[in-house]
């Protein structure tokens, strides 16, 4: 908005210079941009990410699958962490040596992570393979894919805006120190000849 106005401002004003006129429109411009370009950016760089993320959920989907282990017996537990933030954590999960049937129909036995407090010889727990039975992470869903892509989105109109608006003060502080030069030269034409001799003073 201060764009436009100084645009208004200097458009039928004498005492207007050609680098007053100059620092509106690049303003202007900026600000043009920054409303239509950035959103556009973050709305293609969302869309883009959003594609790639997908493509990744259904490839985990595809190549992931949930089986049911059982504990056979509870690990040993490191000791306490003092951290609470990492300890609340780890404290739901419990390091146990489990069986369980892979995809293709062969038994493993290895020891794993098992989402259970309190682990007992028996008890079942979900985990994640590949066909073959190795244990892999849990595959990444849509929502999360999602909030990813939206997260994404915004940090490019952010970055585009910001490189904007840098590109902007830096066209205008060039501007600046080209007319702080040109005032200087001038300056050094008229020359300030108070107190020398011969001048009148």
């Amino acid at each position: 908005m201060r764009a436009i106005t100084g645009l208004w401002r200097w458009r039928h004003n004498p005492l207007r210079r050609g680098t007053d006129l100059a620092e509106a429109w690049v303003a202007l411009v900026a600000l043009v941009l920054i409303v239509v370009a950035a959103p556009l950016i973050g709305v293609v760089a969302g869309s883009l990410s959003r594609d790639a993320l997908y493509s990744t959920v259904d490839e985990q989907r595809s190549h992931r699958h949930a089986v049911t282990a059982t504990v056979v017996h509870k690990m040993a537990q490191p000791p306490l962490d003092p951290d609470p933030e990492t300890s609340t954590a780890r404290d739901a999960h419990s390091r146990v040596v489990a069986t369980w049937t892979a995809p293709d129909g062969t038994a493993h036995r290895d020891r794993v992570i098992a989402a259970l407090k309190a682990p007992h010889t028996g008890d079942t727990f979900p985990l994640w393979t590949d066909e073959r039975g190795r244990v892999v992470g849990r595959p990444l869903d849509r929502a999360t894919a999602t909030t990813h892509a939206v997260l994404a989105g915004f940090g490019a109109a952010v970055a585009a805006g910001g490189l904007i608006e840098g590109t902007r003060r830096l066209m205008v502080w060039r501007m600046v120190r080209r007319r702080y030069a040109r005032w200087d030269h001038a300056w050094d034409i008229a020359g300030p000849d108070w107190g020398r001799t011969g001048t009148g003073s």
